[in-house]
């Protein structure tokens, strides 16, 4: 794989909008007085900082640095005391309990919502416009609100993706409303949304693989380097300050099927060893397959990428919407 990215013909945010069903996302919900100082000492991000209705992304990492779940946090409009996440579906109650381990004496309960409620994702051009008309009003990016027409709670995300909430009683009601006026598609269509947006949704394949930085979270806004401790803290700070990251996040096209999350990437750089790992993938619309991949940053400039096996098909590297932060160079050590 060569150094220069190839364009991708028609980026999502030109594409129609559509409505599909959200399957990809579970959701937890977190109750009590403490909830803010609690997540306030688990996430990555500056959860204090949240005013009711705004929202973020962060990661919940292990002591040593490694996301275990990435996810949108917000904070209720009218109950400063409720939070909400979404995050992997197949992580939903894993992270649920073990979040649980460390509640100890705080006044904080920690529920999953994922079977009490439907999610579905709006994306694509005249996705805003798509939701206000269908539930009476749209939020403001990286803002969550209620649906004065519908029974639903609308989160926008900062990349122009939006999910909303609904009741399973209310589920079909807000699938029609939305869908007159979004094209109805399926849920990999929204997938591959997220992945053209260059957003890594952590799963049961690839939990405690990965350093933030190396899934692009400091360019995303889910880590907070001013913050007070949280778990992986140290580890997340001596990347940033030493220099120490060796891989990124990359978005890839491919032809041929979509991998499974966790495929590996190798290149001849490497001596034919593996060099990369699949963090999601999805059918591109104009045909073959978009995924993003953390990859090693010394196989990203050297030819010859290929996934699956060391024969496998050839990717090839298109832009992401978003800039990387340098990271500061490494400190030499004292003579």
């Amino acid at each position: 794989m060569t150094g220069t990215p190839s364009p991708n013909a028609t980026p999502a945010s030109a594409r129609p909008a559509i409505v599909a069903p959200a399957d990809d996302l579970g959701q937890l919900g977190f109750h009590g007085p403490d909830a803010a100082a609690f997540l306030q000492g688990q996430l990555s991000s500056d959860v204090l900082a949240l005013a009711p209705g705004a929202g973020h992304w962060t990661t919940y990492n292990s002591a040593k640095g490694r996301v275990l779940a990435s996810l949108w946090l917000w904070r209720d409009p009218h109950e400063p005391g409720h939070f909400e996440a979404l995050l992997a579906a197949d992580l939903a109650e894993a992270m649920r309990k073990r979040l649980s381990m460390f509640v100890l004496r705080a006044k904080v309960t920690i529920e999953d919502r994922g079977s009490a409620t439907r999610r579905f994702g709006v994306a694509g051009m005249g996705a805003a416009t798509a939701v206000a008309a269908a539930c009476g009003a749209a939020p403001a990016a990286g803002t969550t609100a209620g649906a004065p027409a519908l029974s639903a709670q609308v989160a926008a995300l900062p990349d122009g993706r939006h999910v909303v909430v609904a009741a399973v009683a209310d589920a079909p009601a807000v699938a029609d409303a939305l869908a007159r006026h979004a094209v109805r598609a399926g849920g990999e269509t929204w997938r591959w949304h997220g992945i053209a947006a260059g957003v890594p949704l952590v799963t049961a394949a690839t939990t405690d693989q990965f350093v933030a930085q190396a899934l692009n979270w400091d360019a995303l806004g889910g880590l907070d380097f001013r913050k007070g401790c949280y778990p992986g803290q140290e580890i997340v700070a001596r990347t940033r300050y030493l220099g120490r990251l060796k891989e990124r996040l990359f978005l890839l096209h491919v032809e041929g099927p979509a991998p499974a999350a966790g495929t590996r990437l190798y290149s001849p750089a490497f001596d034919g060893q593996a060099c990369g790992t699949v963090v999601d993938a999805a059918a591109a619309p104009e045909g073959g397959v978009d995924l993003l991949a953390v990859l090693q940053l010394a196989a990203v400039e050297a030819p010859g990428l290929a996934l699956g096996t060391p024969a496998g098909a050839a990717p090839v590297r298109r832009p992401l919407p978003y800039a990387l932060p340098d990271l500061a160079p490494p400190r030499s050590r004292p003579a």
